[in-house]
């Protein structure tokens, strides 16, 4: 008898890609998939979007914040793109996560070409 495995249910799939399209905690699961290469082609895609959106805004939040201390003319204006940036990752991720519950592909023009062949170089 074969046995059946539960992650084979596409709704499940599908659940999956919105647990990488969660802000912050997102990046993990996705992490893990491309580094075990396990899932589906749209799983690997998402994944790799994921993982390009959150160490972009890892990058640029960690070099905004380096700055901060190191002028008082410029901390405001720091802080505020600090904000900005995080704000904007967390409303592209809400997105991308409700072009998902339309089922339409969670693609982003720039980022996506990126995502497909910078991450996939160096983690697929």
């Amino acid at each position: 008898m074969k046995e059946l495995d539960p992650l084979d249910n596409p709704e499940l799939q599908h659940l999956q890609l919105y647990i990488y399209l969660i802000p912050v905690l997102g990046f993990f699961p996705a992490l893990w998939t491309l580094y075990c290469r396990q899932g589906s082609r749209e799983q690997q895609a998402v994944s790799r979007l994921s993982v390009t959106l959150a160490f972009g805004w890892l990058v640029s939040y960690i070099l905004l914040s380096a700055g901060v201390p190191f002028s008082e003319f410029w901390t405001l204006r720091l802080l505020f793109m600090n904000t900005l940036l995080t704000s904007g990752y967390f409303l592209v991720s809400l997105g991308l996560m409700v072009r998902l519950w339309q089922r339409r592909s969670p693609r982003l023009p720039g980022i996506s070409r990126v995502a497909e062949g910078t991450v996939r170089k160096h983690l697929s």
